[in-house]
Parts: C-alpha cells; structure tokens; sequence
C-alpha cells in the first residue's frame, strides 16, 4: 500500500514540476514580446524624429532603418528559440487579446502586409493609377510617386512573398490535418481513458512540435527577409517612413486589441513579467 502511495505521489509531484516548468517557459515567452514592443516603442520615437527633423540626412536615415531591421531580427531569433520550448504558445499567445491573435499568420504578421501599407502610403487605389506613377521619377516619401523601377521591382517581390505564403499556409494546414490522421487518431481512439497522456501520446505531439516550429522559423525567414529586400528597394526617406507606418499600425492594434478586451471585460492580457 505504501509503495502504491508513494508512486502516486511520485506522479503527481512530476506533474506539478511539467507544469511550472511550462508556465516559466509562457513567462519567458511574453517577457520577450513585451520586450519586443517596448523596442518598437524607442525605435519609432527615434525614425519619427529622423523623419520630421532631419529628413534630408541620408546616413542616419539608412542607419536608422538598419538598426531597426536588426532589432527585429534579433527578436526573432530569441522567440525561435524560446519556441522550441513551447511552440502551441506562439499560435494563440495569451500576451496578446483575442482579436489581435485573430490577425497573426503563422505566429506573426503576413508579409504580403508590407505590400498593402505601401500602396496605403502612396494613395489610395495606387494599383488603378499605375499609369500615373510610372511616369514619375521623384524620389521622397511613400506618399509622393515612386519612380517606375521601383514599383516593376517592388510588384516581383510580392508576387514571390505570395507564393512562398500560400507554400507556408499548405504546410500549416497539412500539420493542423495530422491531428485526424495517423498515428495520432489512431492512438487516441486506443486511449482507456479520454486525455490520457503517456509515452506515445508525448513522443508524436513533440514530434509534431518540432514540424510546427519550423513552419514558425520558415515564416519568420520570409517576414525577415521581405522586410530586408523591400527597404532595399525604396530610398532611406521612403524606408524610414514605412517603418514609422508599420511600427505605428502594429503598437496600435496590440493597444486596440486590449481595450477591446477591456470593454468586454476580459481579464488584462499584458501583465508585469
């Protein structure tokens, strides 16, 4: 009876340690994302005074919009790693509200996005009016016309973004179908008891894990590197006035995310680490 006791209480003592374990593992995740938009938060004060100030200073343009693409890769690097720890976290995080993880694309933004908030800032309806931006060669803000090579060249880069999405997005929903598959099904049908965990059940769920992080990295390479090619294409003053509009769009719809939480009276989501 004693020994029957002691590996009951064995259980439920590893229990209790998975469990912490996976909440430090959630902790450490949010911690990164907030650290992540308190670095937004700095590097938009800081393009935004580039832009308004000093707009004609070429060098600190380019450097400016370097230091926050390295930023951004250096964020998604830590998260990649964190992620091999706990990847579920990443496709629903609760650091996030409810309708700002109704938006995300594989964990993040879709990078097709980039495309759209470049033709936001260069007029509205900028595709019906290609006629007329293609005449024109003057280089500056977004929202001034862009010379025709960029616009030939920014239009091939989102057509291979869109590609490799659709790609991505048949991966994740291949992965989101092993769920009714083998051996997966297979083995929860044979379970005695519903949400029974052993073994096996560990084995192929981590295995599956593992597939879905590297969907997670592989979309994260393409954000990174369309983000890297598109700046390329537009000149430092076109750049820096995306990345103002891009940092500015997403710190508002994680803001608009919580006070629409707030107002259906759910539960803050982005407490003190």
């Amino acid at each position: 009876m004693q020994c029957k006791y002691f590996f009951l209480s064995l259980r439920l003592h590893n229990k209790s340690q998975t469990l912490k374990m996976a909440s430090g593992d959630r902790e450490e995740s949010k911690c990164c994302f907030k650290e992540w938009m308190t670095t937004q938060e700095k590097d938009l004060s800081e393009l935004f005074q580039a832009l308004t100030v000093e707009p004609e200073n070429i060098d600190q343009l380019k450097q400016l919009a370097e230091k926050s693409i390295t930023h951004f890769q250096d964020y998604i690097k830590k998260r990649n790693k964190l992620a091999h720890k706990d990847i579920s976290a990443y496709f629903a995080p609760n650091w996030c509200s409810p309708w700002e993880n109704s938006l995300l694309w594989i964990a993040g933004c879709r990078p097709s996005l980039f495309f759209r908030l470049v033709y936001a800032l260069s007029g509205s309806e900028v595709e019906s009016k290609l006629t007329e931006f293609l005449r024109g060669t003057k280089e500056g803000y977004l929202g001034e016309v862009m010379c025709s090579t960029q616009l030939l060249m920014i239009n091939a880069l989102q057509s291979k973004t869109i590609s490799e999405e659709e790609r991505l997005t048949m991966k994740l929903a291949a992965l989101q179908e092993d769920i009714a598959d083998q051996p997966i099904a297979i083995i929860a049908k044979g379970l005695s008891k519903v949400g029974e965990m052993n073994g096996e059940v560990e084995k192929v769920l981590d295995n599956h894990g593992r597939q879905m992080v590297k969907v997670l990295e592989e979309a994260d390479g393409l954000r990174m590197n369309t983000l890297k090619e598109l700046v390329k294409i537009l000149s430092p003053l076109q750049a820096v006035d995306f990345l103002v509009a891009s940092k500015k769009l997403h710190l508002c719809v994680h803001n608009w995310g919580r006070q629409m939480d707030q107002k259906h009276g759910r539960k803050e989501s982005d407490e003190e680490c």
